[in-house]
């Protein structure tokens, strides 16, 4: 059931906050068919949440990791669930 669609959460803790970090995830993106958001926390990590396949996600996900960002990501925590087509586009989501 590859095609199935999923979500993925991940928390990313470093010096991710005011290094572009969201704008360059949202770019990143934009280059895969997945939906979702991107924002900062009050406590210094960025949230990100995102559905499509298994495949997509772990691919985006990579891609975040081969950026750019990887220099400010000290600690990624990732959890899956299966998608509840919550999202439309992908998008930098108000700050928590």
């Amino acid at each position: 059931m590859k095609e199935d669609k999923q979500c993925i959460c991940v928390r990313y803790t470093g010096h991710v906050q005011g290094v572009g970090f969201r704008y360059t995830v949202m770019s990143i993106a934009g280059r895969f068919p997945v939906a979702g958001f991107v924002r900062n926390e009050s406590d210094g990590s960025v949230r990100l949440e995102a559905e499509g396949t298994a495949d997509e996600l772990t691919a985006f996900i990579n891609a975040i990791r081969q950026s750019s960002l990887q220099r400010y990501i000290m600690e990624e925590q990732i959890s899956w669930q299966s998608a509840a087509g919550r999202f439309q586009g992908f998008t930098i989501g108000h700050s928590r």
